[in-house]
């Protein structure tokens, strides 16, 4: 089979080098890809913008299948156009896409369904919203409506905090702002949970721990994520039950009432308040880094995974998984989330991975035969290893022997697993 990945982060490294261990497959695309997937797949550069060139190419290539990693294509309705052309792609349609692409929809769906969540109000311009928050109980959540690239999210301490988060969405830091979403701070532990799901079926698809802060500790701006455990420490069959009879079936039945099938990967981003789970927010695409530490836990076939998925044959299959621990250490840009340089080189020629580390690129891209760095998030540091503590020292030791000057990264992810 020759397939294709669109994206050009670790998630789709990731992706393609789970289908890479498939004997099934011959040839990967990725679209555009990066300095890693350019040693296991062949990159194309085509803007992802132009649906129209995407798709003269997956034709004239004669491309099986196609998997869309980021939410923006699919959001913007990358399915749906290639399925006009009867090309096989996973991932979700425009309709359902909604659920990442309009965080409002996605609170009119749980209040119409009764799927657990945070009370909300939604509201049009500056004024409204201020006058609401002069009398909320804080902290409390400010959020964008549309995609922000995991960084349209605002916990306010006061007023004040408030007051700036609400000007900074209307001003359009995060594009243009029709409305914003204000919510009430949920205090308990994040899980991310995950299902892949073929418009009839669904299966579970593991869960995880992102950590979105920039520095140890939990402290500064909110990132696209600095490293991520899996499995989550929270996971339990009871949690699991009750996950997915309150906020995954309803929402499923939801889209259905919308004459929407579901296809692909979703992506629950919960809060668990006293061992009940709340929705806070729902990706429609893997999670990134969480994927990064999902996937080298995968037994079963990729490549099968996404094709049985594609012809509604997911019921056929039983997904096996490797039972250990899986750490990710993302190292990033100086400056990051901020302001920060491109084009540094990085040193990975010498480096000797262990059985089970991985390491998925990120940022970066190959100029004159040479890997520099090419975004914010650069290398993803991934070990499986039988407990969270040497998964994580395994990843810092790979992390030192990389020793990249122009870097940094957390050193106490997954701390809340690890007993120091």
């Amino acid at each position: 089979m020759k397939v294709g990945v669109i994206g050009n982060g670790g998630r789709e490294h990731a992706l393609c080098f789970s289908l890479k261990n498939s004997d099934k497959i011959k040839q990967i695309y990725c679209f555009p890809g990066n300095a890693g997937t350019s040693s296991i797949a062949k990159n194309v550069n085509i803007d992802l913008n132009d649906f129209e060139k995407l798709k003269d190419f997956i034709i004239q290539n004669k491309i099986d299948f196609i998997i869309v990693g980021p939410e923006k294509p699919l959001v913007d309705g990358i399915v749906d156009y290639l399925q006009k052309f009867k090309i096989k792609v996973f991932g979700p349609n425009k309709i359902a896409s909604q659920l990442e692409g309009s965080k409002i929809f996605t609170k009119k769906l749980c209040e119409k369904y009764k799927i657990p969540t945070a009370k909300f109000g939604i509201f049009s311009n500056t004024k409204k919203a201020l006058s609401f928050l002069q009398n909320c109980n804080f902290p409390i959540v400010i959020k964008a409506d549309g995609l922000a690239a995991g960084k349209g999210v605002y916990i306010s301490q006061n007023y004040k905090e408030a007051t700036k988060a609400v000007e900074e969405i209307f001003d359009g830091k995060f594009g243009k702002a029709e409305n914003l979403l204000v919510e009430e701070f949920l205090d308990g532990e994040e899980m991310s949970f995950f299902i892949i799901s073929d418009g009839q079926n669904y299966k579970m698809f593991g869960t995880a721990q992102d950590h979105k802060r920039v520095f140890e500790g939990d402290q500064g701006k909110n990132t696209g994520g600095m490293g991520a455990y899996s499995p989550s420490r929270l996971q339990s069959d009871k949690l699991n039950q009750k996950i997915i009879n309150n906020i995954i079936e309803p929402t499923l039945k939801g889209l259905k009432k919308l004459n929407c099938e579901y296809k692909g990967f979703l992506y629950a981003g919960l809060m668990i308040v006293n061992g009940e789970p709340f929705l806070i927010e729902y990706n429609v695409r893997m999670g990134d880094p969480e994927c990064q530490t999902l996937l080298p836990k995968l037994k079963t076939d990729f490549s099968i995974i996404i094709n049985n998925c594609i012809e509604q044959k997911l019921h056929e299959l039983n997904i096996e998984w490797y039972d250990d621990k899986s750490i990710c250490i993302v190292l990033c840009s100086k400056g990051y989330p901020d302001t920060y340089q491109n084009n540094i080189k990085l040193n990975l020629e010498k480096l000797n991975l262990k059985k089970n580390q991985f390491i998925f690129h990120a940022g970066t891209k190959i100029i004159d035969n040479k890997i520099v760095s090419n975004g914010g998030r650069v290398l993803n540091i991934v070990t499986r290893s039988d407990d969270f503590k040497s998964a994580r020292e395994s990843s810092l030791e790979l992390l030192k022997e990389i020793n990249w000057d122009n870097g940094f990264y957390r050193k106490d992810i997954g701390y809340k697993v690890i007993k120091e």
